[in-house]
This record gives structure tokens, sequence and C-alpha cells, in this order.
């Protein structure tokens, strides 16, 4: 008797499926290309423009005259290290302990205030029109008025940072807060829980989501104030910096600052987006 073959499921002469880890490798590969090609687009348009001769150097450096300001704010070049004796990571470091520490009293004052305003009606009817008041105000606003009341040194540009990161996270943690379904709360207390018990167990958790993204926004409306927190006396400072070689013209040097602010703020942002995920891994699943 004659053996019956089998016909296989796959189609002839159709390659084997990829493994799943090359699938995830080559996706990885593609997310990545993206991001480089239009950095790459970018140096090339730049390089272009500059050598274009439309506008001088002066306001339109190359790509190699930035590089080489980055260099020389990193070293020791012709005894002179960095920019006015601090080097380019030491700017930043004492700009990012600056952000540290205002966007850290911003945002704790803020998650406090928040959720004393989303629980308590009166304290969010008395606070809440201070707090919209404060959030459309840019921080350019009441700078000046700060070095007044606190002089020139380390004080104003802390309390500019917390004052800028205050509002937003304020915001988003009442509005999650009061977002929080009546029906879990009255659950909690049904089954005998305080009301420290409520906040704890059943509001924070619920309120988390909005209070991450809160802390993010605000820690980039920090960022963002950075250099207006370091106009005056601002260095050493990554800020204070870019004004000073501003008024210098410059260009390389602000470019490099400007460079250097925003790709540490992406670092940040994208740490603080790991945060979220790690603590709020249920977010946006069903």
């Amino acid at each position: 008797m004659t053996p019956i073959l089998l016909e296989s499921a796959d189609p002839a002469g159709a390659p084997p499926e990829p493994p799943r880890r090359a699938r995830k490798a080559a996706a990885r590969v593609r997310r990545a290309a993206l991001p480089l090609g239009s950095l790459l687009c970018f140096l090339v348009l730049w390089q272009l423009l500059a050598a274009s001769g439309t506008w001088s150097e002066t306001l339109v450096p190359p790509p190699a005259a930035v590089w080489d300001a980055f260099v020389d704010l990193s070293t020791t070049h012709d005894g002179v290290r960095g920019y006015n004796g601090t080097t380019l990571v030491e700017h930043l470091g004492i700009s990012l302990r600056r952000i540290t520490i205002g966007a850290g009293i911003g945002v704790a004052a803020g998650v406090v205030f928040g959720l004393l305003m989303g629980t308590v009606g009166r304290l969010r009817a008395l606070f809440e029109p201070w707090i919209t008041f404060l959030r459309t105000l840019p921080p350019l606003a009441y700078f000046s008025l700060l070095i007044i009341w606190l002089g020139i040194d380390e004080a104003p540009k802390v309390t500019l940072l917390a004052v800028a990161a205050f509002p937003p996270v304020a915001v988003s943690t009442t509005t999650a807060v009061t977002a929080v379904p009546k029906s879990l709360i009255e659950a909690a207390r049904a089954l005998g829980g305080s009301r420290w018990d409520v906040v704890r167990d059943v509001v924070v958790p619920s309120a988390l989501p909005e209070t991450l993204t809160g802390i993010r926004l605000a820690v980039g409306v920090a960022y963002s104030s950075l250099v207006a927190a370091e106009l005056v006396n601002g260095l050493p400072g990554i800020g204070g910096m870019v004004k000073d070689a501003a008024n210098y013209n410059n260009t390389p040097v602000v470019l490099v600052g400007i460079i250097a602010i925003g790709v540490s703020g992406l670092v940040i942002d994208g740490l603080l987006l790991r945060l979220e995920r790690a603590v709020v891994p249920w977010r946006g699943r069903a």
C-alpha cells in the first residue's frame, strides 16, 4: 500500500518564520533608526545652511564649530578650564542640583496640596484660584521680586524652580483625587476603613497615574525655567553659561548649552517615564 504523505500547513517554499527574539531585535533597530535618521538629516541641513553663506558664522556656526566649542568646554585648553573655570559637566551638574532641590520642593508641596484640595472641598475653593493665578504667570514675572526678597545667591533660583514646578502637580493631583470613583470610596468605608485608610488605600493608588504625569510636566516646566532662574549670578550653571555666552555673541557655546539642556531633559523625562511604568504598570491596560 502506498503511504499517504500529509502536506505541510505552510505554503511550499515559504521561508521559516523568524524567531521571536529576532523579531524584537529588528523592531528595536527600526525604532532607533528613525530618530537617528532624523538627526542625520538635521545635521546635513544645518551644514548646508551654514555653508551657503546666507548668514554669517556668528549667527549660524557650522556643526564643526559647535563640536570644537563642546570639546573646549569639556577640557582645559590654552590654560583655560572649560568656561569661566568650570567644565560643561560641572555647569550641568550644578544646574541639575538646583533643579533637583527646587523641583523636589515644588513637587512635594504640589502633591500635599493636591491631596488636601481633592479631599476637602473648602480647601479647594480657598486655594485653587491662587494656584491657577500662579500657574498662568511666566517665571520672569516674579523672578525680579524674588531677587529683591532673597538676594542674588541660590535662594531665588531654587525658589523660582519650586514655584514653577508646584502648580502642575497640585492641579493634576487635585483633578485625579476628585475623579476617584465614589463607589470605591463608599465600599472602603463600608468595610470599616477610616478616613486615612481610604486616602491611603483607595485615593492615592487611584490618583497616582495622573499625579506622576503632573510630576513629569512639573519637571519639564522647571527645566524650561532654568535659564530664567540663572539670569542673575548664574555662573557656574548651564543656564548662566548660556546667558553669559550670549552677551558676547558666542553662538557655539550658546548652542552647546542649549543642546546640553535638551539632551539632559530628554534623559530625565525618560527616567521619569520608566518610573511611571514601574510604579503604575496597570496604566493603559484594561
